[in-house]
């Protein structure tokens, strides 16, 4: 089963595919936001280099800035996959309130435990969906959008049941999602947890009680993780140099990038190429 919805004007694309790792289109296309959910067996794959092994009843989330690779396939799953032409988490987030916990530009990868109810739900609506591919009218592109949304709501809800988030304490897990998109946006030109911490009309110490208290990482651990992960992706997936990647992520000068990377890496910019660019891609 391969059912993709376009809009050619718009460039706006879903998808419900069963198996991704033999449509190489939808592999490659660097636009979509991901979610791959294991029925039966187990799939191996790799992300940003990161070996995943999901196995029945779990789901996973990723971003369009994730690079992924099928390495096995035994059993079934399903793949939802969109692009922001055709549903935009940044311009919508009142309405989900997804962007920043499903998705997010860090190569730490997201992984639910499905238990049967959410099972249950998420059979049931992308069944639903499943249908409203084969409704060929002038509806079915909202009706889509509308599901879309249903779905990433789903997700967005078990991903808050399984950080403990009550009502009572739901507007403090809420600055730590709207955290992790501010350094999403301005990792490039902001480095330091203050300017951050402004912006969200907190302390610096605030912000870290409230991190501490959902088993976050550090503010600044957050922000270098962001960076490093971008100049991993950069230099893995592109040909730039270093220095062009220096000033990509904002630093002063290739030196400051040089120790900034082989501090959080433990090699060098050019050892770390050399050691995994044959494992991955150029682009």
């Amino acid at each position: 089963m391969n059912q993709t919805f376009e809009n050619t004007k718009i460039k706006g694309k879903i998808s419900l595919c069963d198996a991704l790792h033999e449509n190489l289109p939808l592999l490659k296309d660097k636009g979509l936001y991901k979610f791959i959910w294991v029925l039966t067996g187990e799939i191996e794959l790799v992300v940003d280099l990161q070996p995943v092994i999901l196995t029945a009843g779990q789901l996973m989330t990723l971003s369009h800035l994730h690079h992924l690779e099928f390495v096995r396939v035994e059993g079934e799953y399903m793949a939802l996959l969109f692009n922001s032409n055709f549903y935009c988490i940044h311009k919508n987030d009142h309405e989900v309130s997804c962007n920043g916990l499903l998705f997010h530009g860090s190569s730490h990868i997201i992984v639910f435990n499905l238990n049967e109810e959410e099972k249950r739900r998420i059979a049931t609506l992308t069944g639903i969906m499943h249908d409203e591919f084969e409704n060929y009218d002038y509806l079915q592109e909202e009706m889509l959008r509308v599901l879309l949304k249903r779905f990433i709501i789903l997700c967005t809800r078990m991903a808050q049941n399984r950080q403990g988030i009550a009502r009572e304490n739901g507007l403090q897990f809420e600055i730590i999602r709207k955290f992790y998109v501010l350094v999403d946006t301005h990792y490039k030109e902001k480095k330091q947890v203050q300017e951050y911490a402004d912006m969200l009309n907190k302390s610096p110490k605030t912000l870290a009680n409230i991190l501490s208290a959902y088993q976050q990482p550090s503010a600044i651990k957050i922000i270098h993780n962001r960076i490093e992960a971008e100049a991993q992706r950069l230099l893995l997936y592109t040909s730039k140099s270093a220095k062009e990647i220096a000033i990509i992520l904002g630093f002063e000068d290739q030196a400051t990038f040089s120790r900034f990377f082989k501090n959080a890496l433990g090699m060098s910019t050019s050892d770390y190429r050399k050691t995994f660019k044959n494992k991955s891609e150029v682009v």
